[in-house]
């Protein structure tokens, strides 16, 4: 039987667990996009408390990006000092930590092949920097609404050159990135991706498009998929009753690829963690909201502590400094 703690591998790079943290934006970079010792502090903690894997919030690969506040930029190499101690404070608690690289938003239509290039590059060019600094992969952000999930929804992109026209076209980009990406980092360097299930808007990514552009990527040699979706961040999720709402999906796409899959939306319980593990070809789970109210639950849960996170979904840590979980400011 599977568990939550088994040791596994990203091809060559062994994790100690099963529990990824989903990228969570955590507002505590400096206004210039550089790593504060906050945000150092923020993801040792988590590395101490246990997750096996960390993905970074959001992490803007381009210098005109229109990054929301306390974001980290990553557009050229004076950033990598900075990134370079976050990574050797997560190792030294035996974590293993990837760089989400994303853009938060830009033009689809309207840009040339030429300005499409560049934007490639410029992934390319941030797993490169990432690598120097230190992390262990990086994850390409294709979910949220975030740039590059408008660029394959059929919502935004209404091109009709190579990078539109149906769903493979608009996930000419995507594969691109990976490309780039492998030529710029060594072979043990880890690439995945976050992915909508669904935009969950009339005429946006469906269910359908999400599989297509997914096992495209799997075919590409992606090392990793985690599932997500718009609408995420639901309230009202509690252990045992509503867990894991985009577990249809993630099982879905698991059953067609053979690329690890990971699932986040609300997971509570180490039951529920273990049955998807156990029951379904999915191989990981992420966490976000639990692992702001506890950083050290996975900690917790090792010691045999197996009460379900604490977190009650009521979301008010997207309104605290640092974005906290409010009942551990009280």
């Amino acid at each position: 039987m599977k568990t939550i703690f088994d040791k596994t591998k990203l091809r060559d790079l062994e994790l100690k667990n099963r529990i990824w943290r989903s990228a969570t934006w955590m507002a505590l970079a400096h206004d210039d996009g550089t790593v504060s010792d906050e945000l150092i502090a923020c993801y040792e903690e988590l590395a101490r408390g246990g997750v096996g894997m960390i993905v970074t919030g959001l992490t803007s690969i381009a210098e005109r990006d229109a990054v929301i506040g306390g974001e980290c930029k990553f557009y050229d190499d004076t950033f990598i000092e900075g990134h370079r101690k976050l990574t050797d404070a997560v190792h030294r608690h035996g974590s293993r930590i990837m760089m989400q690289t994303a853009m938060v938003d830009g033009a689809v239509d309207q840009l040339t092949t030429a300005e499409v290039a560049n934007i490639v590059a410029q992934f390319g060019d941030a797993a490169r920097r990432a690598e120097q600094a230190g992390y262990d992969g990086v994850q390409i952000h294709a979910a949220h609404f975030f740039y590059l999930s408008k660029f394959i929804s059929p919502l935004i992109n209404h091109r009709t050159d190579r990078y539109g026209g149906d769903q493979k076209g608009r996930s000419q980009i995507l594969l691109e990135i990976l490309a780039d990406m492998r030529a710029k980092t060594s072979d043990t360097f880890i690439i995945t991706m976050k992915i909508n299930s669904s935009d969950e808007y009339p005429g946006g990514l469906t269910a359908q498009d999400f599989l297509v552009t997914s096992q495209l990527m799997a075919q590409a040699g992606i090392d990793a998929i985690e599932v997500s979706g718009n609408g995420t961040s639901r309230t009202g999720i509690r252990a045992g009753k509503n867990e894991g709402y985009f577990r249809g999906a993630a099982m879905a796409l698991a059953s067609l690829v053979k690329v690890p899959i990971v699932v986040v939306g609300g997971f509570r319980s180490v039951e529920k963690i273990d049955n998807i593990i156990n029951d379904t070809a999915i191989g990981y789970v992420s966490l976000s909201r639990p692992l702001v109210r506890e950083p050290h639950l996975v900690e917790r849960w090792q010691r045999g502590d197996l009460t379900p996170s604490k977190c009650v979904s009521c979301n008010s840590c997207y309104h605290t400094p640092g974005h906290q979980c409010i009942f551990n400011l009280r």
